[in-house]
């Protein structure tokens, strides 16, 4: 139903802005009740799928239903029905207008279809531009008008979210300016928590022959799932140049995938789910079809890294022996490991700490998630030992008397608030420009802090950003492993 709204004067009311349902009878039908059914009827072709708890975002394609709507299916259905979230930001492609930007609707409050109006989130449109100097996003109406990308995902939601669809925000993407691109990611990254779904609007090869629709979607899926943007970036250039005859684009939606990957990191998974091209169906023509691929992204749970006791033993001694080969002038040595799938060839970050009959020795650490864990508490070790600052260089005679504490980190996550810090069993990391701080998890332990007391004690101690500073900086938790 839609409501009426008054505008200040009396007596007299205005109608909320509706974007109409442009799409309908062209990219799928316009009848509400063969809509429902035809859409139910592609959920179901589903309903035994893995489902996955945490996804945070979906790559969908955009085709006419009779092509594409199978494939689009098998992602919503991957998501957990259980699953609630505040708000969905649909991304994908202008198919008609060239922006050199991107353009959120601002206009719209209700976008329709044949099935009724779905809400946007218009507060959370606006914000995004009119972020001051730092706005990447503009509002461009043509963009929006006859898109269709973003409109056929829709009846998806409106079917799957039975009950009601979080308010959408509409993002059209159109540019292949990639500092740009960073800029639009860095400003949507604080809306990618567990509270929100992305999807994003993509079909993958325009037009060349069903044999080589195969070859270069499979190329391009494969570069997404690494969930690395140059991988992908590489494999779109190296389809251009392919010489495959008559293929468009590898990607139409290309510059909204770039955009969320540019928001990955270690916390998550990309996970295949599903890949046809328009020669599949009904046996349509073979020598010019389109491809459509499905893609869930999934947020890791922390609590899937385990430590066994055995590899916990392993990265001790590997720590003990990198200080004693530096004693003795030598490299670190490789550590022998019984499969590629160990715990210990896992990219995080670990500290290590020294300490001898009870009092800090040292220590020092590496957040970054860019080399397997081994390498980085061997490298700590050393560091540890012979370059903190704080102490001069250990001897060969304190080996007997060390004890080596290692924390190994999970993958960092963003916070918006102090509520999602949790005393104890989050360290915090700070970060303002060049300067940052963090705490440990078990920094809690050794004082008697409030929550705002440790937070403040990091910024200014350890960040340099005085007391307050964490206010306008961003921040990360992690959990530590800690033997």
């Amino acid at each position: 139903m839609t409501t009426m709204m008054t505008n200040g004067c009396k007596g007299q009311t205005q109608a909320p802005s509706v974007r109409p349902a442009t799409q309908a009878n062209r990219f799928y039908t316009g009848d509400a009740r063969e809509l429902s059914e035809e859409v139910d009827s592609l959920l179901a072709l589903h309903r035994n799928d893995a489902k996955y708890d945490h996804v945070a975002a979906l790559i969908v394609p955009h085709a006419g239903y009779y092509f594409s709507g199978n494939v689009a299916a098998s992602a919503y259905m991957a998501i957990d029905a259980k699953k609630q979230y505040k708000r969905i930001f649909l991304l994908g492609p202008s198919h008609h207008e060239w922006l050199d930007g991107a353009s959120v609707n601002t206009e719209a409050e209700w976008y329709a279809t044949p099935l009724g109006n779905v809400k946007v989130d218009h507060e959370t449109a606006i914000k995004l531009t009119t972020n001051g100097t730092d706005a990447v996003f503009s509002y461009r109406p043509e963009a929006h008008d006859r898109e269709h990308c973003l409109e056929v995902q829709l009846p998806f939601l409106q079917r799957f979210f039975t009950q009601e669809v979080p308010p959408i925000v509409s993002i059209v993407i159109s540019t292949n300016d990639y500092d740009k691109l960073k800029r639009m990611a860095e400003a949507l990254k604080p809306y990618f928590t567990d509270e929100n779904l992305f999807v994003i609007s993509s079909d993958f090869s325009h037009y060349p022959t069903y044999e080589d629709a195969c070859e270069v979607d499979a190329k391009t899926g494969k570069a997404i799932e690494t969930g690395d943007v140059e991988a992908f970036i590489a494999t779109i250039n190296a389809n251009a140049r392919s010489g495959m005859r008559n293929l468009h684009t590898s990607a139409c939606g290309e510059f909204a995938i770039i955009t969320l990957m540019l928001m990955l990191d270690s916390q998550y998974e990309v996970k295949h789910l599903m890949y046809q091209n328009s020669g599949d169906i009904d046996n349509h023509d073979h020598s010019r079809v389109v491809g459509y691929h499905s893609f869930a992204i999934l947020r890791k749970d922390n609590a899937s890294f385990i430590l066994t006791d055995a590899d916990k033993k392993a990265l001790k001694e590997i720590a003990l022996q990198s200080i004693k080969d530096s004693l003795d002038g030598k490299p670190i040595a490789q550590p022998t490991l019984t499969s590629d799938l160990s715990p210990l060839t896992s990219k995080c970050g670990a500290f290590v700490s020294l300490h001898k009959h009870g009092h800090l020795r040292g220590c020092i650490g590496h957040f970054g998630e860019d080399y397997p864990l081994h390498e980085i508490v061997a490298e700590m070790a050393r560091a540890a030992a012979f370059e903190d600052p704080r102490f001069i260089p250990v001897t060969r005679d304190e080996l007997a008397d060390l004890d080596i504490e290692i924390s190994v980190l999970t993958p960092m996550r963003r916070i918006q608030s102090l509520d999602e810090f949790e005393l104890h069993r989050h360290g915090i990391y700070i970060k303002k420009g060049y300067r940052s701080g963090t705490f440990l998890p078990q920094v809690a332990d050794e004082v008697n802090w409030t929550k705002e007391e440790f937070v403040g004690h990091c910024s200014q101690d350890k960040a340099g950003l005085g007391w307050d500073g964490w206010r306008e900086a961003e921040l990360y938790v992690y959990e530590a492993i800690v033997f």
